[in-house]
């Protein structure tokens, strides 16, 4: 229960920080250290129940974007606001790190599996973002259609 709570706490600490150094407005930090604590709970409950760190950062980016998109409704700001600061505590920046490394200590071989995990992690990131963009906007169509032929409908 207390590592759940630490990466709670932690994760909502490094998304609101990156909002303060992305310049995201006041008024939205905690929202943003929010969104971010979402995607890395997903994240992590995922990863420690054993699935794959690349299913589990696209399922945590997705969670991003989704809750980014539901707070830039509720508050009337740009999306991204939310899902640039809310992102990062998916970054696989220790794997990025350690696979430099690696290059350094002219281990080529030790830095391959390293960076193409990272590689994996980033598009998977990518790519949670997007399925979530496009999910928003199918659902955001529907709702349109649907209140136009209920407008219909009545008068």
């Amino acid at each position: 229960m207390l590592y759940i709570l630490s990466q709670l706490g932690f994760s909502f600490i490094a998304a609101a920080g990156f909002g303060v150094l992305f310049n995201a407005p006041r008024r939205a930090l905690i929202h943003c250290g929010t969104v971010g604590m979402i995607g890395w709970i997903f994240y992590i409950v995922l990863a420690d129940a054993g699935v794959d760190p690349v299913v589990a950062s696209f399922v945590g980016a997705f969670m991003v974007a989704l809750v980014g998109h539901i707070m830039a409704k509720r508050f009337r700001m740009p999306m991204i606001i939310f899902s640039v600061a809310g992102i990062i505590p998916l970054v696989p920046g220790g794997l990025a790190y350690n696979t430099m490394r690696q290059i350094a200590e002219n281990d080529y071989l030790a830095a391959i599996p390293l960076a193409a995990k990272a590689f994996m992690i980033s598009g998977a990131i990518a790519m949670g973002l997007v399925f979530a963009e496009v999910i928003m906007q199918v659902v955001m169509n529907i709702i349109k259609r649907a209140s136009k032929n209920v407008k219909r409908e009545v008068s």
